[in-house]
């Protein structure tokens, strides 16, 4: 059996971007993913991996937009 969706309820806009936990979550979140890029950039740096290059060129896009991300919503 299903709630009944409340008029209010359903009319009832929230910006989560506004909640001080979502943001320090979010902001971990992407601060963990790009520790995480940067170790795998120095692994291929290390490694003879005939693609490496490419791989290190995607990572290091991925990290520019996770950081741009970050400052564009102030969460540096």
């Amino acid at each position: 059996m299903e709630k009944p969706v409340s008029p209010h309820h359903s009319q009832r806009q929230v910006r989560l971007d506004q909640h001080d936990s979502v943001r320090s979550h979010v902001q971990q979140q992407i601060c963990d993913e790009v520790r995480r890029l940067e170790r795998r950039i120095e692994t291929l740096r290390l490694t003879k991996a005939p693609h490496a290059a490419i791989m290190i060129s995607a990572y290091e896009r991925m990290i520019c937009r996770k950081k741009g991300f970050l400052q564009n919503w102030d969460l540096q």
